[in-house]
């Protein structure tokens, strides 16, 4: 894996601006696509508010690790975070064919980490959670 970008935020909403900003810098400086790079910030950005928004019932600051790499036409990011466990992975798959008004509250998000990533890994590790997202480019 090529040395890649990373950074750590705090569990604010505000963070999401820097996100966007090194995601931006990541897809630059492999020449990346414009779409491509909206696709990284939109799943990145969805993780990361889930993440922010639902993972800290307390108060307090916690940091959150993301990471990007590439090797060759692999794309790989992690996010590392101790919030309160929880296997986005294991979240139900929503039901895209019901009408809107009888759908559940839920499952959209994922649904689209899984649609525009080619894997997504997720694993508990002592405290912290650990979601891999691989996307293959050409």
């Amino acid at each position: 894996m090529q040395p890649g970008f990373s950074l750590r935020l705090q569990n604010r909403l505000l963070e999401l601006d820097r996100l966007a900003d090194t995601v931006e810098a990541f897809g630059e400086a492999h020449g990346l696509s414009p779409k491509l790079r909206f696709q990284i910030r939109l799943v990145l950005d969805e993780l990361l508010t889930n993440i922010i928004s639902y993972g800290y019932p307390e108060d307090g600051e916690h940091s959150i690790f993301v990471g990007m790499g590439q090797d060759g036409s692999l794309l790989r990011f992690v996010l590392e975070d101790d919030a309160r466990p929880f296997d986005p992975l294991s979240a139900h798959r929503p039901d895209l064919e019901a009408a809107v008004d009888e759908r559940q509250i839920g499952g959209l998000g994922i649904h689209l980490v899984r649609t525009i990533m080619d894997r997504v890994a997720y694993e508990r590790v002592g405290d912290t959670n650990r979601l891999i997202l691989e996307k293959d480019i050409d």
